[in-house]
């Protein structure tokens, strides 16, 4: 499951509905529209933490980074506690592991349609002006 991890993005199950409860969060996951109230899971600060974070796409170093400023904890301990919350939700069906692309190739690609774009409306500009 958490192989190649800073590969990878962490989110939340879509077939979960949580809520925030008197400082605690509480997740029931929806099975055939409906939710199961045998399974209801409970989460302490940290993990109420890392659960908000998931409500998008977060890279393993992400998350660690996160609970290492919120707790002030050192990374080794950020991390331990970070892994075993994924193995945890991913064992009982309440995250989703999606491959990631790395963050410089993606801001690449960001740079190469928008250089593609400008490119492009010059061309227009250009064109146009013949006519």
């Amino acid at each position: 499951m958490l192989t190649g991890p800073q590969e990878q993005l962490f989110t939340r199950s879509r077939s979960v509905v949580s809520r925030t409860v008197a400082g605690e969060t509480l997740v029931v996951p929806v099975r055939g529209q409906v939710g199961d109230l045998a399974s209801i899971y409970s989460f302490n600060g940290t993990g109420s933490l890392i659960w908000h974070l998931l409500d998008s796409p977060r890279t393993l170093a992400d998350l660690i980074a996160q609970v290492e400023r919120e707790y002030e904890v050192d990374q080794d301990q950020a991390k331990k506690d970070v892994m075993q919350f994924l193995k945890d939700m991913h064992s009982v069906g309440l995250l989703e592991v999606r491959p990631g692309v790395a963050m410089a190739e993606s801001e690449l690609i960001a740079i190469d349609l928008v250089a593609t774009e400008s490119n492009r409306q010059t061309t227009l500009e250009a064109s146009s002006n013949r006519r």
